[in-house]
Order: structure tokens, then C-alpha cells, then sequence
């Protein structure tokens, strides 16, 4: 049964949820009523995107895992269990780094190696920090590790990890990531877009910032602790019309099911019975890059997009109801803090694609 503060903050979440966009009162109260908490999630974009890369290897995750698990225990000053977790990673890291470079193409293994080395003396950095049990060096001897760890894990994807359907052929894919930055009255943010997870959706995206469709729009909708929702261009048109041919481009809801070889698309995972699946990109991390769409047509998503602010009150492990009902594309990686502050009519002076734009395919 929820707490009565939760069941508060549900229902007026449902009550935003009813319009420009995003899931409709039957969708919201029959996901509510349908998931169960999973435990603690992940909460930061930028683990998140470690995690969902189409790689397998186990012996780095749980370096990553171990190195990441002692925030909690650092700002609680529980030194021993931090320098517990640390002490496997250094047994792990030590014991299999030549499994660790197998994942690595025989190109590549070279930079596999240099990155291995420099992660040993990150490593051994970061467990001297814990011994001196001084926080903020802490987390940023942390932050190296986990920075570290991330570009070896992107040395070990070998191509793109699947076949997208052909009948989606006339629509930009994004074979890979991109990194995006977007300048407001109010700061800057730069995102991180996944085409390993969501090939089309940040492939209209990436697009759409490479054209300049966005410079100069205005925030639509700012609700605090919820969400900021941009995109929508002036005129009749709630979306992006191709000024080359004149048609309106619709994208195809697409999510992609933790372990699942490739993307659903069409449908909500409630529509097919499968709500209770994990997404590979959840909106379970503050400014988590997500498709708006009409609430009542799950492909009628164009240009609009928003930023998910993620309050752990609103949105509890298990009972996030957009997870599975709208398509996810990236994370915020920088400049959170200007989210909170955008308001509606606050314009996009400039976005740019600052990398991975050869990974666009038009």
C-alpha cells in the first residue's frame, strides 16, 4: 500500500501527465497500479550510459560496481566498507585485467592497456583518499576511475549491435552516441545521446540539432520537480516538416528491454504485456532525455523532447510511470543545475552536436 504523502504526489503527477504529451490518466493509473518496487535504481545518467553499452563484460561491471558503491558509504564515513568494496576492486582489477582486455578488438588493445594502467593508479589514488577520509578528494578521485573505466568500456564495442527494421530506412539513425551541447539564457547543458539503445529517436534528434531546427525555441513547459519539455517550432505544426519535401516526420515509439537484442517499436511495453521489463535507458536519473508525443498515439512523436527532472518522491523504484510508456535517448552529463532554473519562454540561443555526428546516418 503507498504512504499517503506518495499516493499525494502520484495523483498530482497523473494530473500533469494528462496533456502535451505525456501518458494519459488510464496509461498512469494502470502502470502505477501494475509496478512494483525493484529496488534501489541507478540514478546517475552517466552510470546509466556505462551500463548500456552493447558490451559484455562481467569482470569490469563489477569494478565499476565496486568503485561506484562507496558513495553511500563515504557520505556516511563508514571508511571500512568503502575500503572494503575498493580492496575487491584492486583483487579484481588485478586478477583478470587480460580477461578485461579480451573484450578489446586486437586494434585497440594497445589503448586497452593504456587505460588499464592508468585505472591501477586512479585506483590506488582513490583507496589513499578513502585512508585519509576527506570527502570531496574522495568523490574526485572517484570521478577519474569511473571516467577511466567508461572510455575502456567504449573501446570494447565492436560495431553496431543489431539490425534496425527496414521499414524505418527513411528516417536518421544514429549508429552510435553523440554528444550534444545546448546553450539557454540560463546556462548550458550538454547531453549524451544513445543510438546503441535508441537508434531512431536520437537519430532524429541529432539530426534535428545538426540542421538548427532547435536555435531559437522556446521552452513550452517548465513543471519544477517533474519535467522541461522544448521543441515545439511556431506555427500550425507540432513537430518537424522536411522543408525538402514538405512531410511531416513522425518517429515510431521505440524502447529497448534490458538483455533484449533490439528495440521495441510501436508500442507501449503495457500495450504487449510486458510492463514489468526493465528499460536499458530508464528515466530513473535526473535530466533523462525523452521523446514527447500525443498521449493517445504512441508514434506521433516529431521534434518535441524533454528533460525528466527525477525526484525520488514522485517517482520511487518501480513505480516510474514513463518508464516503458514513452522512449528514452540520453542523459543530461553536465550543466543539471540550469534545468531546475529554465522556465516556460526561456530560449535555445544554440545546440550543436559536439561529438559523434559521423555516427549519424541520414
Amino acid at each position: 500500500m503507498l504512504k499517503p504523502l506518495l499516493k499525494t504526489t502520484l495523483v498530482l503527477l497523473l494530473i500533469l501527465t494528462c496533456w502535451t504529451g505525456l501518458i494519459s490518466p488510464s496509461q498512469a493509473a494502470s502502470s502505477r497500479e501494475s509496478r512494483l518496487p525493484g529496488g534501489d535504481p541507478i540514478t546517475d545518467g552517466e552510470a546509466l550510459l556505462r551500463y548500456a553499452l552493447p558490451i559484455d563484460a562481467p569482470a569490469l561491471f563489477k569494478i565499476q560496481k565496486d568503485i561506484e558503491s562507496i558513495s553511500g558509504p563515504v557520505r556516511g564515513r563508514r571508511w571500512s566498507a568503502a575500503t572494503s568494496s575498493l580492496s575487491e576492486a584492486n583483487f579484481l582489477l588485478t586478477r583478470r585485467s587480460e580477461e578485461i582486455l579480451a573484450n578489446v578488438p586486437d586494434e585497440k588493445r594497445a589503448d586497452g592497456e593504456a587505460y588499464l594502467t592508468e585505472l591501477n593508479e586512479e585506483l590506488q589514488e582513490l583507496r589513499d583518499r578513502v585512508s585519509e577520509q576527506e570527502r570531496l578528494p574522495i568523490f574526485a578521485a572517484q570521478a577519474e576511475c569511473l571516467s577511466t573505466i567508461g572510455a575502456l568500456e567504449t573501446l570494447m564495442v565492436q560495431g553496431f549491435p543489431f539490425e534496425i527494421p527496414a521499414e524505418y530506412s527513411d528516417l536518421p539513425q544514429l549508429k552510435g552516441r553523440a554528444t550534444v551541447e545546448m546553450e539557454t539564457e540560463k546556462g548550458n547543458v550538454t547531453m549524451v545521446v544513445d543510438g546503441y539503445n535508441a537508434p531512431i529517436t536520437a537519430g532524429n534528434f541529432v539530426d534535428l540539432v545538426d540542421r538548427g531546427f532547435y536555435d531559437g525555441l522556446k521552452v513550452t513547459r517548465a513543471e519544477e520537480s517533474y519535467v522541461v519539455q522544448l521543441g515545439d517550432p511556431p506555427g500550425p505544426d507540432d513537430g518537424f516538416s522536411d522543408p525538402a519535401t514538405g512531410e511531416y516526420r513522425a518517429i515510431p515509439l521505440e524502447i529497448k528491454i534490458k538483455g533484449d537484442p533490439d528495440p521495441v517499436y510501436e508500442f507501449t511495453l503495457e500495450e504487449i504485456g510486458l510492463y514489468r521489463e526493465e528499460p536499458e535507458l530508464p528515466f530513473s536519473a535526473y535530466g533523462t532525455l525523452g521523446m514527447a508525443r500525443p498521449s493517445n498515439d504512441p508514434n506521433g512523436g516529431s521534434s518535441q523532447f524533454f528533460f525528466f527532472l527525477f525526484e525520488p518522491e514522485l517517482t520511487p523504484a518501480g513505480l516510474n510511470l514513463l518508464d516503458g510508456e514513452y522512449a528514452p535517448f540520453g542523459y543530461t552529463v553536465a550543466g543539471k543545475e540550469v534545468l531546475r532554473k529554465l522556465k516556460k519562454g526561456d530560449r535555445i540561443l544554440s545546440i550543436k552536436v559536439t561529438e559523434g555526428l559521423e555516427n549519424l546516418e541520414i
